[in-house]
C-alpha cells in the first residue's frame, strides 16, 4: 500500500466521521431506540443500498488489495450519506466481520449460476431421504479470526486514529434460515415431496438441521465470536438492532446468543398450507428463536398465511410485510400488540423504469401508512437492482415517504 494510497484512504475516512458526527446523527439513533422500544414517534425509513450501489459510487481508485477494500467500504457508507440520506446512522467506526461459516451438514452445496449472477440453479445432493440421508455428517465450523485481527491491526494502523474498528458478526445472520439450507441440500421440489412422502425422515432431518445451527451457536459463544448487537448494528433484512433490552441482565461479559438478535425467515415455504407450515416447519422455527434475545422473521415471503403459528413465535420482535403479503390482514393483526410492522414496499417504483412516477410511488407508501397509523412500524425499500441512470430518484423517494409518515403521524 502505498503512501498516496494511505493518504487518501484518511481523507475518506475523515470525510466519514464528518458525516457520522451531524446532529441528525444522533437525533436518528435516539429515535431507533425509540422505535424499537415500540415507543418510535413515526416509522422509519431505510434504503438498502448494496443491489445498486456500483450507480453512486465512483471507480476505486487505489490497486493494492487491502487498500480497495478499505476505500470501497468508506465510499459506500459515504455516498450512501449523500445520494440515500434514509434513517440509517453513519457509524463513527470502520465495522469488520469476523468472519465465521460452516458447511451445514457437512455439505458445500452445489449452484449452477445464470450469467448475470443473480439467478441459479441448485445440483441437488439428496434426491430422496431414505435413500441420501446418509450422505449427511456433522459439519466443519470454520473462522479467520486471526486473519481477521491482524488486518483490523493494519487497519487501525491506517486510520484508527479516526475510525476505530469494530468487529462485528453479521454473516451468522444467514446461517438459521432452515429451509434455505435444506432447500440447498435437496432443491424445492425435493423438499415439497419428502415433506409429503417421507415426513418422518423429513422431520429427521429439521431435528438434525436445528441441532446443528445451536451447536454453532454454542461455538460462537465458546470461541468469542459473538458480539452484542444492540447499537448500529445491522439486524437482517434492512432493519438495526438499536436496543436497551440486550444484553440480558446478568451480562457477564461472555456473549451468549440470547443476548444477541436473531433473524430467521422461510421464503422458500411459500405455497405450504398453513396446517402444513405449522406442522413441518414451525416447531424447528420456534426453537431456534427461543435461542436469542430479539427476533426478525422474514424476507420477501408472504408471512400472512403463517401468521397463526408466526405469532407464537419466542421473543418476535418484528416481522417482514413483504410486498406479497396482505397489509390490511397484517395491520389488523399487529394493532396494540408488540411485534414491529417492517413494511418491504415494492421495489418496482424505482427499480423498472428510468423516471420515477411520484403520485403513484405517493399513493403505495400512504395506504402503508394510513393502515399503521397508531402503531410501531419501519419501511425498507430492498431489491432495487437498477436506477437506469436515474439515481436522484432515491433520495427523492425516501424525502416523499417521509413526508408521507409524518403528515399521517401528526409529527
Amino acid at each position: 500500500m502505498t503512501a498516496k494510497e494511505k493518504s487518501y484512504l484518511r481523507e475518506l475516512a475523515k470525510k466519514q466521521r464528518e458525516y457520522a458526527n451531524l446532529p441528525i446523527m444522533a437525533e436518528r439513533e435516539r429515535l431507533w431506540y425509540l422505535h424499537n422500544a415500540l415507543k418510535g414517534e413515526r416509522p422509519l425509513v431505510v434504503m438498502e443500498e448494496g443491489t445498486f450501489i456500483d450507480e453512486i459510487t465512483p471507480p476505486l481508485q487505489c490497486e493494492d488489495d487491502a487498500a480497495r477494500h478499505i476505500e470501497w467500504t468508506l465510499q459506500r457508507t459515504i455516498y450512501t450519506h449523500e445520494y440515500v440520506d434514509d434513517d440509517k446512522v453513519i457509524p463513527a467506526t470502520f465495522d469488520l466481520d469476523t468472519g465465521v461459516w460452516k458447511n451445514f451438514l457437512g455439505i458445500n452445496p452445489e449452484k449452477t449460476y445464470s450469467e448475470d449472477g443473480l439467478g441459479y440453479h441448485i445440483e441437488p445432493i439428496l434426491e430422496t431421504l431414505e435413500e441420501d440421508m446418509h450422505k449427511l455428517s456433522s459439519a466443519d465450523f470454520l473462522h479467520n479470526n486471526d486473519g481477521v485481527r491482524e488486518y483490523g491491526a493494519r487497519i487501525e494502523e491506517i486510520i484508527g486514529d479516526i475510525l476505530p474498528v469494530k468487529y462485528t458478526n453479521n454473516f451468522a445472520h444467514w446461517n438459521y434460515c432452515l429451509t434455505c439450507k435444506i432447500v440447498e441440500l435437496m432443491g424445492m421440489e425435493n423438499m415439497f415431496c419428502a415433506m409429503l412422502t417421507e415426513p418422518e425422515l423429513f422431520h429427521k432431518l429439521m431435528d438434525m438441521a436445528t441441532s446443528e445451527m445451536i451447536r454453532f451457536m454454542r461455538w460462537q459463544e465458546e470461541n468469542n465470536f459473538l458480539f452484542v448487537n444492540n447499537g448500529n448494528d445491522y439486524m437482517g433484512a434492512g432493519s438495526y438492532c438499536f436496543t436497551d433490552e440486550l444484553p440480558q441482565p446478568g451480562f457477564t461479559g461472555q456473549v451468549r446468543s440470547i443476548d444477541t438478535w436473531g433473524n430467521l425467515n422461510s421464503q422458500e415455504s411459500v405455497g405450504l398450507s398453513p396446517e402444513m407450515f405449522a406442522e413441518m416447519l414451525y416447531p424447528y422455527y420456534a426453537k431456534l428463536a427461543e435461542q436469542f434475545g430479539l427476533v426478525y422473521y422474514g424476507c420477501c415471503e408472504p408471512v400472512h398465511d403463517y401468521w397463526g403459528s408466526l405469532k407464537n413465535l419466542p421473543n418476535l420482535r418484528k416481522i417482514s410485510i413483504s410486498n406479497w403479503c396482505d397489509e390490511e390482514f397484517m395491520a389488523e393483526q399487529l394493532q396494540g400488540g408488540r411485534v414491529i410492522y417492517s413494511r418491504k414496499p415494492s421495489p418496482n417504483y424505482l427499480g423498472i423504469h428510468k423516471e420515477f412516477d411520484e403520485d403513484a410511488f405517493t399513493a403505495h407508501i400512504k395506504k402503508t401508512a394510513d393502515l399503521v397509523k397508531g402503531f410501531k412500524a419501519e419501511i425498507i425499500f430492498r431489491d432495487i437492482y437498477k436506477l437506469n441512470g436515474n439515481v436522484g430518484k432515491i433520495k427523492r423517494a425516501v424525502e416523499i415517504a417521509r413526508n408521507v409518515v409524518e403528515n399521517v403521524y401528526g409529527v
